[in-house]
């Protein structure tokens, strides 16, 4: 690691500051100096950290930075470095203090020893309270944009504190650059966002935390560079090392910890602190591996070092098998001694060939036991439910085990594509709160796992437009505004493009509501919802034009048109021609029969593609009619004293009954008839 040498040179100005003897440098760097001094009131000593002028180049930066270390000073916890006072120097620069912590930071310590073996135990125990001060911090909206093993400092308990908040920033303030157009941070940690300028979470102090575990780890950083713009190019667009041997264990969590696209981290640290607690170390050989760096250190003759590494391994692996020699279960090699042979010395144990045990099939690895579930769940359609055991979980579980696996990534898309399928059904069904709830578990895979499985969430995304434009279609067919509606607001929760959703609510718009004028009707109908469904109930009844036309079509005869009996009339009879009196074409046609109204129905039925009938008493209520020239009564589809007679409904010029029954098989010289027409 890295090691910074202070600088004591008694020659170096010091700031003069109210309340504190400055004694000398401690550290200086690109954004502040820090210096050891004295506060006079209480006689202890404290860090001073004065930031340059050239940080905080004028009086709106100075201020936004001591609000943002008030912020800072706020947080109290064992693993924080507390700010004891903020203020400014005699020359007007903005300086706190800290307390002296003399025992260094972590850039001076080694977790490594000469053979290249790190203390594992002292990395996880470091690492735990690193966690423990981010999840702080995050938690109260604050990012510490610099977290390197410079900023790690030790108290007089060997404790690790987090120092060093002071280019912190809340939450929602954006990036925040130099005078120079440098990204603030140390470009060795810093996360490939932070290092473009780009506004950053607490997912970039994750990436440099994972940095100084590798540190840890190994003794040197990830990646390495002559200067910090190259260094930074590194950690944008050069691929993850990989650990020596060793420490592949931890190749995993590094693989994610560093990963380019925050998205692909760690999403917060409690994700980060599960999965190296998950991190089992492999079974080691120390004494094999030491001999083999020595070796290699002193570069001795290539005989010699086989001869050497052979010994070691014969004694290690004797000393294994010694080990694993034992009746319990789960044992490793099953070595029974044998009886001595007449021809062998008692001296010499003889072990059974150890040859058939090894060829025998290895254990079924975790992650393959992990896929396995989650196929057998997908089969078994337990997607989401129930909790514990279901293949959203499961593939979850997968991902985090070897997020890099294709059979990991296969597991992901396939449990998207399932989840899609239930969706779509739902949605067709009307089901939108276990739609929504599919939804969000497919966006959430989806977001969990870093992007993985794309290709199947974009065909949910195009199966559940498809599905939304369908229910949308029969909406309007039915002129069921209130599925319309309830379609166009559903469309906004599944992601639909702004452009379709707003044609959903224009759509919707467009039917009408009830009591309202059917938009283009001939017969100006009116929009009713009833019990089965939405109807128009026609104004105006058929005039003498379209049943002619009717008539010419189907070469129907006329009925005859019953009137008072009188022997003129008898001689000379009427029908919807020749009713007695004169009539325009746009007349209400009379001298027509129960069955020439529907048969006139079914005729325009076909004519139009829709489906028309004469209305109920009931649906007649609801709508006047609009009658042109003399009064009429019109037939009704309910029955009479029996059904041979059918009522019909309203005064007429011959009658001021509102209702009566008349025999459906003939004309009346003042009844007509009007159509509903079924949505």
């Amino acid at each position: 690691m890295p090691v910074h040498v202070n600088s004591d040179d008694a020659s170096t100005q010091l700031p003069e500051i109210q309340g504190y003897r400055l004694l000398r440098l401690i550290n200086h760097g690109g954004m502040s100096t820090v210096y050891l001094g004295e506060q006079l009131a209480l006689s202890r000593e404290v860090a001073i950290k004065v930031m340059m002028p050239q940080a905080l180049a004028d009086e709106v930066s100075r201020r936004r930075f001591e609000n943002e270390v008030r912020t800072i000073a706020r947080l109290e916890h064992p693993n924080v470095v507390r700010i004891h006072e903020l203020g400014r120097t005699r020359d007007g620069l903005p300086f706190y203090t800290m307390p002296y912590l003399s025992r260094g930071h972590l850039g001076q310590r080694k977790f490594v020893d000469e053979q290249g073996i790190p203390d594992e135990a002292k990395v996880r125990e470091t690492a735990h309270a690193l966690f423990a001060a981010l999840e702080y911090a995050h938690s109260r909206g604050v990012v510490h944009r610099d977290v390197k093993a410079e900023n790690v400092l030790f108290d007089e308990a060997e404790r690790p504190l987090l120092a060093d908040f002071g280019i912190a920033l809340r939450r929602g303030f954006g990036p925040r650059v130099t005078a120079a157009g440098m990204a603030v941070g140390s470009t060795a940690y810093m996360a490939p966002e932070q290092a473009r300028g780009e506004e950053v979470d607490g997912r970039a102090d994750l990436y440099s935390l994972g940095v100084v575990i590798w540190e840890m780890l190994t003794g040197q950083l990830p990646f390495r560079a002559a200067d910090a713009l190259s260094m930074a190019v590194m950690h944008a667009q050069d691929p993850i090392p990989k650990l020596p041997p060793h420490l592949r264990h931890w190749q995993r969590f590094m693989n994610r910890a560093l990963a380019k696209n925050p998205d692909q981290r760690f999403q917060d640290v409690t994700q980060m602190r599960g999965a190296m607690d998950a991190i089992r170390p492999r079974r080691q050989f120390p004494q094999l591996m030491r001999v083999t760096a020595a070796l290699r250190k002193k570069r001795v003759a290539r005989a010699l070092a086989v001869a050497a590494v052979a010994s070691a391994i014969a004694v290690t692996v004797g000393t294994s098998v010694g080990l694993f020699d034992r009746s319990s279960d789960g044992e490793f090699f099953r070595a029974d001694t044998q009886p001595a042979s007449p021809a062998v010395s008692p001296a010499v144990t003889v072990r059974a060939d150890p040859t058939e045990a090894m060829l025998e099939p290895l254990p079924e690895a975790p992650l393959q036991r992990t896929l396995e579930r989650a196929r057998a769940q997908l089969e078994q359609r337990k997607l989401t439910a129930p909790e514990g055991d279901n293949a959203y979980a499961t593939a979850l579980e997968a991902w985090h085990a070897d997020s890099t696996n294709p059979e990991v990534q296969q597991v992901i898309a396939a449990v998207t594509d399932a989840i899609a399928e239930e969706l779509v059904r739902n949605l067709g069904e009307g089901n939108d709160t276990r739609a929504r709830d599919y939804y969000m578990r497919a966006q959430n895979l989806a977001r969990q796992t870093g992007g993985t499985g794309a290709g199947a969430l974009t065909r949910l995304q195009e199966r559940t437009t498809q599905t939304l434009q369908a229910r949308m279609e029969d909406a309007v067919e039915r002129f069921d505004r209130k599925a319309a509606q309830r379609t166009a607001r559903v469309a906004k929760d599944f992601g639909l493009p702004a452009a379709v959703t707003r044609r959903f609510t224009a759509q919707a718009e467009e039917i009408p509501r009830q009591g309202q004028t059917m938009p283009g009707d001939p017969a100006r109908g009116v929009f009713r919802e009833g019990e089965d469904g939405a109807i128009v109930i026609g104004r105006r009844p058929v005039d003498r034009g379209d049943y002619g036309r009717f008539v010419e079509a189907t070469r129907r005869a006329s009925s005859l048109c019953r009137e008072r009996v009188s022997p003129l009339r008898m001689l000379a009879p009427r029908d919807w021609k020749s009713p007695g009196f004169e009539q325009g074409a746009s007349d209400p046609v009379v001298c027509v029969s129960m069955a020439d109204a529907e048969a006139y129905a079914r005729w325009y039925s076909a004519q139009t593609g829709h489906r028309y009938r004469v209305p109920t008493a009931s649906e007649a209520r609801q709508v006047a009619s609009d009658i042109s020239g003399r009064n009429v009564s019109l037939w009704l589809r309910d029955c009479g004293r029996t059904c041979v007679q059918r009522q019909v409904g309203g005064p007429s010029w011959r009658s001021k009954q509102l209702m009566r029954p008349l025999d459906a098989d003939r004309g009346y010289d003042d009844v007509g008839f009007r159509l509903v027409r079924e949505l």
